[in-house]
């Protein structure tokens, strides 16, 4: 999970303070593991240096002073460049699959797309492995059950990604409402 492209995907649907994206990534991407408070403003520093965010506005408060982040467009080529590309096919990729597409409905983008692009780099990652499993050597037992490993790994995420593209329409008024 990228946090910093998330937060970064965040702003891009809103200018927002800390508090606020910290709000909305445990909201979307945190059920089991909220963000912790210091990653996040830890996080917003290294983007503002980075030039990926900026402070539009500081707020006076009765605690410390409220920084409103704005995303910066070199920020929004990341987003969109991260949205873009399929997650490398390896095991325990789904709560990156389900952040980019929960962000690309957020985002407005076409969350589809992105599944097949996934789809494909998957299978192709499958038919490396099945290679794998065909060519002897004195390992072969080895590199088969490794194989054989990532290979059902690699089937559970294609089945989620199905799964998903037939709930997509459901998802995204379920995020809209």
């Amino acid at each position: 999970m990228s946090v910093p492209l998330t937060l970064l995907g965040l702003l891009e649907r809103e200018p927002s303070h800390g508090y606020d994206l910290k709000r909305a990534y445990d909201t979307w991407f945190g059920h089991d593991k909220p963000l912790p408070f210091g990653q996040v403003y830890s996080t917003l520093a290294r983007l503002t240096r980075d030039g990926k965010v900026v402070v539009s506005e500081t707020e006076a408060g009765a605690g410390p002073e409220r920084k409103r982040y704005v995303i910066t467009e070199e920020g929004a080529s990341d987003v969109e460049t991260w949205l873009q590309e399929p997650v490398a096919p390896e095991p325990h990729l789904q709560s990156v699959l389900f952040s980019k597409v929960v962000l690309a409905i957020l985002l407005g983008r076409d969350a589809h797309d992105y599944l097949d692009t996934q789809k494909v780099a998957h299978l192709q990652r499958m038919r490396e492995l099945t290679a794998i499993k065909s060519t002897g050597g004195s390992a072969a037992l080895l590199d088969t059950l490794l194989a054989d490993n990532a290979l059902f790994h690699l089937e559970a995420d294609l089945r989620w990604i199905d799964v998903t593209v037939a709930r997509l329409d459901q998802l995204t008024r379920e995020i809209h409402s």
